[in-house]
């Protein structure tokens, strides 16, 4: 079966660093650009950030650029997101996701997703 298991979420005050994992089984990989969204409390569910498969182009929202970085490692079937200098506003849960890329464009989108794992909880408090 597929599945995507994040972790690293936990509380954590403002100014600090979390790093979240999510690892990939049951389908391969390396083939799929790689994401993150997040859902706030009483907010719609927003991409964060994502990268494509080989050397591929990252995203990051703009309220997180220059403060998230996202990674994978595809001999661990791993992607990361580096979350530095976190604020209030980043509380929320964060959700991984998995899209299949057959061209391997190396590109990601945040509306083409084929799996989504469960979500891991992040809260900053001020």
């Amino acid at each position: 079966d597929v599945q995507l298991q994040a972790s690293g979420g936990g509380l954590v005050q403002a100014g600090e660093s979390l790093r979240l994992s999510c690892v990939g089984s049951g389908f391969q990989f390396d083939d799929f650009a790689a994401l993150w969204f997040r859902q706030a409390p009483g907010k719609e569910r927003e991409g964060v950030s994502c990268i494509g498969v080989g050397y591929g182009r990252t995203q990051y929202v703009p309220s997180v650029k220059d403060r998230f970085t996202i990674s994978r490692d595809n001999a661990k079937n791993a992607v990361y997101l580096q979350m530095n200098g976190l604020k209030s506003e980043d509380t929320a849960i964060y959700y991984c996701a998995a899209a299949a890329d057959p061209f391997r464009t190396g590109y990601c989108n945040f509306n083409d997703v084929d799996y989504w794992g469960k979500g891991t909880l992040v809260t900053v408090s001020s």
